[in-house]
């Protein structure tokens, strides 16, 4: 049997500190292997900070400098005056005389410099990359592989607003902290041509239900159209944005493929209502088992109202409550509204039984009477055409915004004066506009100007 080697013969486990026999090789108490205790290291006591180590073999003591040559009291040795070694015993360098603070500091640069950015990738003046790399014994610790998954989502995925690290998972929250993203149809806003659409979710809604198609196309006698849809979804029913966003899809689509064959722009806008009333229709068509879960619900339903410009003409298209307007550049003509409400207030106006304060005042006066939906009564696309005489600009919004522009004359005092050539900008004031209102309500509007431009 083998002894164990006498640097090991402890007293004490080195592990847990409990007491050891002679000839014991393996702890009692935790079972440390005690044959693996490493070889007792030289004796190198530390020294007391008032004493000086004992120099190594051969080396003269130091001999304290005169006070007037450092300027320190005579006894005192400073960390210059002392031989050092390294772990092996070979002498250290000495290292370099100290520089002065003024000497460290880069050079300014000029002031031609400081004026002019550097181009990318450059190093900025006065700044010296040529500091020596890290040493290849030293490497950097890898990074927290956990820390690295959240700061670099997968490529093409969305980045969360609030952390700016997390990814964002399918349903719309981030798994790094949990915050809810915002929705892409939350805002919108989109330009085509001499033609722009803003969509706002407003501030009291939890979505956007509102939804908008716009874009333009050449008539076969080479002249620009301009189209712009705009629907509002029915909160009541089912998927309301589902329903707005198949209408004006649907709509769109069919405009911009109708007018350039020559379909007369009046008869393209009832053709584009039946076909967007159609594409909603179509999304009734769920699974038994859908309806069982809500029996009572309405079918996915929307309002719709369209506006088609060409050079000369001016077509508009409705079904339901959202409005369209017409400003003309010239402010001191009037404005109009080029549309009638299918609601309860217009039935009672149109029939006499009340002014048009009163109806729009009672809480009955938004209950439409007409809509795109598979549960509508019958659908009847309204289709009315003008021929202004002078240039101006066509609003087609839904109620999100005409609820606080009610009047042409308020709708033309909100609208900028440049809305014939800053359509974008025009349609983003009007829905800040509602939205310093109150925002109660979704917002959508599309700007047109008139005649058509290229």
């Amino acid at each position: 049997m083998s002894q164990m080697p006498q640097q090991a013969a402890l007293s004490n486990c080195p592990s847990c500190e409990e007491p050891l026999e002679s000839g014991d090789r393996f702890c009692g108490a935790c079972g440390y292997d005690l044959s693996a205790v490493p070889a007792r290291p030289a004796d190198h006591p530390t020294v007391a900070m008032s004493g000086s180590p004992a120099p190594p073999a051969g080396m003269p003591w130091p001999v304290a400098p005169e006070p007037a040559a450092t300027g320190h009291p005579a006894g005192l040795h400073l960390p210059t005056d002392l031989p050092a070694a390294d772990s092996g015993g070979s002498p250290v360098p000495p290292a370099p005389p100290a520089m002065a603070p003024e000497a460290l500091a880069p050079p300014a640069p000029p002031l031609d410099a400081q004026a002019s950015p550097a181009a990318p990738g450059t190093p900025a003046p006065g700044v010296r990359f040529d500091r020596p790399a890290e040493p290849e014994e030293y490497p950097l610790q890898a990074p927290d592989p956990r820390i690295a998954e959240v700061a670099a989502p997968a490529a093409g995925g969305a980045v969360c607003v609030a952390c700016r690290a997390g990814r964002v998972d399918s349903d719309g929250y981030c798994e790094n902290c949990g915050h809810a993203q915002p929705r892409e149809r939350d805002h919108m806003e989109q330009e085509s041509g001499p033609i722009a659409a803003v969509s706002d979710r407003g501030l009291r809604h939890h979505r956007n239900e509102d939804a908008f198609g716009i874009g333009h196309t050449a008539l076969p006698d080479g002249s620009l159209a301009s189209v712009a849809i705009v629907c509002d979804g029915v909160s009541s029913a089912t998927r309301p944005d589902d329903a707005s966003l198949a209408a004006s899809k649907a709509a769109s689509e069919s405009l911009l493929a109708a007018l350039p064959r020559g379909t007369h722009p009046q008869q393209a806008m009832h053709d584009a209502i039946v076909a967007a009333s159609r594409a909603v229709n179509a999304l009734a068509g769920e699974p038994a088992t859908a309806r069982e879960h809500a029996p009572h619900q309405n079918a996915p339903a929307c309002t719709l109202v369209g506006a088609v410009v060409t050079s000369g003409l001016l077509v508009v298209g409705w079904v339901g409550d959202s409005r369209a307007y017409w400003v003309p550049v010239d402010r001191g003509a009037p404005a109009a509204r080029l549309t009638e409400d299918d609601s309860w207030a217009a039935q009672m106006v149109a029939a006499g039984l009340m002014s048009e304060a009163e109806a729009y005042a009672d809480e009955r006066a938004h209950a439409i009477t007409g809509w795109l939906g598979a549960d509508a009564y019958e659908l009847e696309p309204h289709t009315a055409s003008f021929k202004p005489d002078r240039p101006g600009v066509v609003v087609v919004c839904t109620d999100g915004l005409w609820n606080y522009a009610e009047a042409a004359e308020e709708m033309a005092r909100v609208l900028p004066l440049d809305a014939a050539v800053r359509p974008l900008h025009s349609a983003r004031v009007l829905v800040g506009h509602a939205l310093d209102g109150g925002g109660h309500d979704n917002v959508t509007v599309a700007v047109v100007p008139f005649p058509a431009v290229p």
